[in-house]
């Protein structure tokens, strides 16, 4: 199975609001309906997410500055987050943490992703 980068846009209570993928394992090029759905979704709007398929568990340079990007036309803080197949980082007040529950969503982004888990013994749910 092949794999492609995934974003997903979330709500409160982990509610996925929309979401979007490219036939990339390196790559999420930036999206009229995608940059519309966050316009549209900003005042519920609570987390941006997208998968590395391939890794890096991590942001990359890209990924600052959208981030900087959409903070700054929303007037306010939001959380991203990478999932990787080794885990899944989060930017929370400008800081990456590790996350070691995974939300809900995430087993269906990997799934989405063609990722499958890196690390022995993760399961889904579990992180």
């Amino acid at each position: 199975m092949s794999t492609r980068e995934v974003c997903l846009l979330i709500g409160p209570g982990d509610e996925v609001l929309w979401g979007d993928s490219f036939d990339d394992p390196h790559a999420l090029p930036d999206s009229r309906e995608r940059w519309e759905a966050i316009w549209r979704l900003r005042d519920t709007l609570v987390e941006v997410t997208h998968s590395h398929p391939e890794g890096p568990l991590g942001f990359s340079a890209e990924d600052e500055t959208t981030m900087a990007a959409l903070q700054a036309a929303l007037g306010r803080p939001l959380r991203f987050s990478v999932v990787a197949p080794d885990g899944m980082v989060a930017r929370v007040d400008g800081e990456d943490i590790p996350v070691r529950h995974e939300p809900p969503w995430a087993a269906p982004l990997r799934i989405a992703s063609g990722l499958l888990y890196g690390r022995p013994g993760l399961s889904r749910g579990a992180g």
